[in-house]
């Protein structure tokens, strides 16, 4: 039951899920039509989360963290730094993981290189200063042109022969050309060639060089996890003849103190998803609690948006286990029944359904109309016609999915990605970690996310094809007839490795899109949002980059959670 009832605002219900009722829509199939996933188990059991000796880093630690965190700060507002040693001390601390404590600082810095012409010119003297400024630049929301790299450029409009002997500009500039918009040529052109160079060079370089080469041509810094890479980084920075070691100490400290804010954040989700019962009840869905938690990480690790978090966990994993009521259990009749009751919002529809989607739909009534009373309770706001929309269009378009899989219909290609794009339930996602970011609340920012605007389209996209990419195998083994790669397949005649290859490139222009909404002044959401929606996709990519992370997670998979949340960084 939620902790408070939902007040007159909302018009809504709550209801005990001990509450029961007889079935009265009967089943128009056979039981054993039933499809089964045969899902693997999962590899995180409540016992062993409960185990977890959580050491109160962040409390133990505070005091010494400050501490450094001054010094760090007055190295930043030096002003006898060097314009690249200023670009290089800021880009560490973002990959460390230390951006949210400098926020202001970096910023101050970044708003006087954006209104100085001085600052410009004196990027402009070398290739890695210029990548590194654009790329900080953008990252940050700041306009830059591409024009920034003409001086980098030869007669024919490609980067000079020159530059090859500059391993690190041209590191840089791969890096800085994912954050190319759509139609910047010069970006494009500096992405193929310096892919290509970096390919080239890696076995002529030193072993720490190729190694950060071979990490950036593995997936580039823009489309990382933040927390995954600030891991990695606190080791290769550790390496690093130049380190600064009160920034390495810092980084260390940080991440352990995150850390232990995330496994108490865990703790409190695993009795939630253990109380609620519907892992036991629906044997048929996935258990996926720690792989839900890992999403959330990946979309707001800071330690102020544990709420959030802890919201956006409970949203996953219902989205989850829906997910599977129509993909895997499911029939037809029912999931139109479900699918009902889900726009109506209203406890009377459970009578139409059967036991298992009574559970079901119950616990999710329940969990959103919460989250709805604690809103409205605090920021005054009534955001269930939001979130209820959000859902019920969620289930309209796995309905759909369902459809076409039962009648053996192959849709167009257009046709599957304007339903799939929300099927992947990325709107759904963002629109509750919207409400739970605690942002102020404006008209026009309701209306730009229940019309789903771009900066919720893009990264949507990014995670349906994404998730296409990994999982389609599995998905025609059970003869689901729709996904990304097979409906391109069927229209265009198309071979499996041609098909993979074009949704590659509508990733890569769907990012250039985002990168668009990233440099949007005009956008009435908070910079917080829209790097949260950005986030969406890194999750997405990291979680399906070498298979189906969330669904079937395989040994990589479940040592990339247990870097970030069960092994914390060694201080020797």
């Amino acid at each position: 039951m939620p902790r408070h009832p939902l007040p007159r605002a909302a018009h809504r219900t709550c209801i005990n899920l001990q509450f029961t009722c007889s079935v009265s829509l009967k089943e128009s199939h056979e039981v054993s039509k039933r499809r089964l996933a045969n899902y693997q188990p999962t590899t995180w059991s409540c016992d062993f989360l409960q185990s977890l000796k959580n050491d109160n880093a962040d409390k133990i630690y505070k005091d010494k963290a400050m501490e450094l965190e001054e010094e760090v700060r007055c190295m930043i507002n030096s002003g006898d730094m060097e314009m690249l040693t200023m670009l290089e001390m800021i880009d560490d601390i973002q990959r460390l993981g230390l951006g949210h404590r400098f926020e202001k600082d970096i910023k101050r810095k970044l708003d006087r290189i954006s209104s100085s012409e001085q600052s410009y010119v004196e990027a402009e003297k070398s290739l890695r200063a210029t990548a590194l400024c654009f790329r900080l630049l953008r990252q940050h929301g700041y306009e830059i042109s591409q024009d920034i790299f003409h001086g980098f450029l030869d007669d024919q409009g490609n980067f000079m022969a020159s530059l090859h002997n500059d391993i690190e500009g041209m590191l840089s500039l791969y890096e800085a050309s994912h954050l190319a918009c759509e139609g910047e040529e010069i970006l494009n052109k500096a992405n193929k060639q310096t892919s290509i160079y970096l390919r080239n060079h890696l076995g002529n370089s030193d072993s720490m060089t190729a190694e950060r080469v071979s990490h950036a041509l593995e997936v580039p810094l823009h489309h990382k996890m933040i927390m995954l890479e600030a891991r990695w980084h606190i080791e290769s920075y550790g390496k690093r003849e130049d380190a600064n070691p009160k920034l390495l100490q810092l980084s260390k400290l940080d991440f352990n103190m995150m850390q232990s804010v995330l496994q108490r954040d865990l703790q409190d989700m695993s009795r939630w998803w253990h109380d609620l019962g519907l892992k036991n009840k629906l044997r048929f869905s996935r258990d996926r609690l720690m792989e839900c938690f890992f999403w959330t990480v990946g979309m707001a690790f800071e330690p102020e948006f544990n709420s959030c978090r802890k919201g956006l966990t409970k949203v996953t994993s219902f989205i989850t286990t829906i997910d599977d009521v129509y993909d895997v259990y499911g029939v037809l009749d029912e999931l139109e029944a479900f699918t009902e009751a889900v726009e109506r919002w209203d406890v009377s529809a459970v009578r139409n359904l059967p036991d298992y989607m009574k559970l079901c739909f119950l616990a999710l009534f329940n969990t959103v109309n919460e989250m709805a009373y604690d809103h409205l309770k605090e920021q005054g706001e009534d955001a269930i016609p939001c979130l209820t929309k959000a859902w019920a269009d969620l289930c309209k378009a796995f309905l759909q999915e369902a459809k076409w899989s039962y009648n053996n219909i192959t849709p167009s290609f257009e046709e599957y990605l304007e339903n799939a794009w929300r099927s992947v339930s990325g709107t759904v996602i963002l629109i509750h970690a919207y409400f739970l970011m605690g942002e102020n609340i404006s008209k026009q920012a309701l209306d730009y996310l229940v019309n789903y605007d771009e900066l919720l389209r893009w990264p949507s996209i990014i995670f349906r094809l994404s998730n296409d990419l990994a999982t389609s195998s599995a998905e025609i083994a059970r003869g689901e007839t729709a996904n990304s790669i097979s409906c391109y397949m069927y229209e265009t005649g198309a071979s499996e490795a041609e098909a993979r290859k074009h949704i590659e490139k509508l990733i890569q222009k769907a990012w250039r899109n985002m990168n668009k909404c990233q440099i949007d002044n005009e956008t009435p959401f908070a910079r917080s949002f829209v790097g949260t929606a950005i986030n969406l996709a890194r999750i997405a990519q990291c979680t399906y980059q070498h298979g189906d992370g969330h669904g079937a997670p395989d040994s990589r998979s479940k040592n990339r959670i247990s870097s970030l949340i069960i092994e914390p960084i060694s201080f020797h």
